[in-house]
Formats: structure tokens, C-alpha cells, sequence
């Protein structure tokens, strides 16, 4: 029987939704059990195929979670930099949890049957 978010602590269901959201952002959606998008921003996607492949890369392995950016422990958000060509970049992600319809968050986001997943990556500038 499934536990019910009722049952559920708030650090055991953060848990689930950072695995699922680790899930999702690794492997840049293709991980169909966790359904969504992936959006970037309109300064991002004007960047070099380069920079893009970086960003890419660094979003999936992004692993610096501390009680500082992730205080629910539910891998939402993320900020890394880099420089490439001599120019550097702040770079954030986030993942927002909506219905199935993106219209509303959520009902349950622990549910991936009722939830979808947008994956954010934008300059800390356009935050």
C-alpha cells in the first residue's frame, strides 16, 4: 500500500522530490517515468552551441546541494558559473512542479502521474 503525503514526514516527501527531480534534471528529461520540459530563457538560447553543451553538462552533474540552496533538501535550484571564450557566466536552474494540464502547480507533486516538471536554465540576470 502507498503511503498517502499524509503519512508522509516533509523530509521523507522532499526526498522523493529531489530523487525525482534528480531523475528529470539528469537525464535532461529523457527519463519518461518523470514527465516535463525543459525551457531556456531567451538569453541563454542565444548562446553559442558551446556554451550551451556546457551548461547542459553542468546542470545534469550539479551536485552542490547544500542546507544554503537547498534548504527543503528538494533539489529545486541550482547556480554555477563558468567562462568560455573569455567571457564568464552565472547561470541559474530551477524546477517547477505543475498539473498535468502546466496550468497550476501540482495537487501532489510526489505523484508523477499528476505532476510535470519544467526545467528552467536562465543568467542569474534574468532571474
Amino acid at each position: 500500500m502507498a503511503q498517502t503525503n499524509e503519512n508522509r514526514s516533509e523530509a521523507e516527501f522532499n526526498a522523493i522530490i529531489a530523487e525525482q527531480n534528480d531523475r528529470f534534471r539528469t537525464t535532461w528529461g529523457a527519463d519518461f517515468t518523470v514527465p516535463g520540459q525543459i525551457v531556456l530563457t531567451r538569453g541563454v538560447a542565444d548562446l553559442s552551441p558551446a556554451a550551451k553543451a556546457i551548461i547542459m553538462q553542468r546542470v545534469q552533474t550539479f551536485s552542490e546541494f547544500t542546507e544554503d540552496n537547498d534548504p527543503y533538501g528538494d533539489h529545486t535550484i541550482g547556480a554555477f558559473k563558468f567562462e568560455i571564450a573569455g567571457n564568464s557566466y552565472h547561470i541559474f536552474w530551477k524546477i517547477d512542479l505543475y498539473d498535468k494540464d502546466y496550468c497550476m502547480g501540482s495537487n501532489d507533486p510526489a505523484d508523477v502521474a499528476v505532476t510535470r516538471r519544467v526545467l528552467t536554465v536562465l543568467h542569474a540576470s534574468e532571474y
